[in-house]
């Protein structure tokens, strides 16, 4: 029995995707029942910049379906602002507003600035706070973090490691924990460029070379734009459906 895949976007409130995904007369109210019609999973990103309140991930936990999984991308408090020192605190009072969408909880992403260099004793300083029985995962935006070293830090850890597509920064495919997680913010133009058909066959193929030896595999694309990130989701899932 191989990976179960869970593929969708970052975030699903965007103006623009109006007629082009959101029926044109449906309110907003109702687009995350919509959406959850269509995928498996979303990526949160709102809690990226302000802390959603309890009711709001319950709430997010009511409207979608059995079965559906809901990334949460960790604050940027944590992560831009203290740089993962010191956060003890704000991270203990984010996981517990996050265990609000209890079994539809999946992984939290901790995504680290760009100008952030490589500093392994930081991160297994913020990796010992994490707690266990959560799927965490690390976003590197720096060239200096890209390395063997920093994996096998992440392996012992138990942490996932953040696959990400995107201009100017090439990034391995790989896995560090029984999951891989994957990012697409756009091939040719940051978050607003469209995949090509033959781009996704050949990402497909190595996604599902990965996946032979893990439990579950993330994918979320970022490239919101003209709603290619949509068109692009469901290209990838009908891919490696058909491998």
């Amino acid at each position: 029995m191989g990976a179960k895949y869970y593929i969708g976007t970052s975030g699903w409130v965007y103006s623009h995707w109006r007629d082009v995904f959101y029926p044109p007369k449906l309110p907003q109210s109702k687009w995350l029942e919509f959406y959850t019609g269509h995928f498996s999973t979303v990526e949160l990103n709102n809690s990226f910049y302000r802390l959603p309140s309890e009711q709001a991930f319950s709430n997010w936990r009511a409207t979608s379906p059995e079965g559906f999984r809901y990334a949460v991308k960790v604050s940027r408090f944590i992560t831009h602002i203290k740089r993962l020192k010191d956060v003890a605190e704000p991270a203990e009072t984010f996981l517990q507003r996050a265990r609000h969408l209890n079994e539809k909880l999946g992984p939290l992403l901790y995504q680290l600035p760009p100008n952030m260099h490589r500093n392994d004793e930081r991160l297994e300083s913020f990796l010992r706070l994490l707690p266990k029985g959560l799927r965490h995962v690390i976003e590197f935006r720096h060239q200096s973090w890209l390395d063997e070293g920093v994996f096998d830090i992440l392996r012992r850890h138990e942490i996932g490691f953040c696959v990400f597509d995107m201009p100017g920064l090439p990034c391995p495919l790989l896995s560090t924990a029984d999951f891989a997680y994957i990012r697409f913010h756009g091939s040719s133009g940051l978050y607003f460029s469209c995949y090509s058909n033959e781009e996704l066959e050949d990402w497909a193929r190595r996604i599902s070379g990965l996946a032979k030896d893990l439990d579950t595999v993330y994918i979320y694309f970022n490239n919101d734009a003209e709603g290619f990130a949509i068109k692009n989701a469901q290209t990838m899932a009908e891919r490696l459906q058909s491998l």
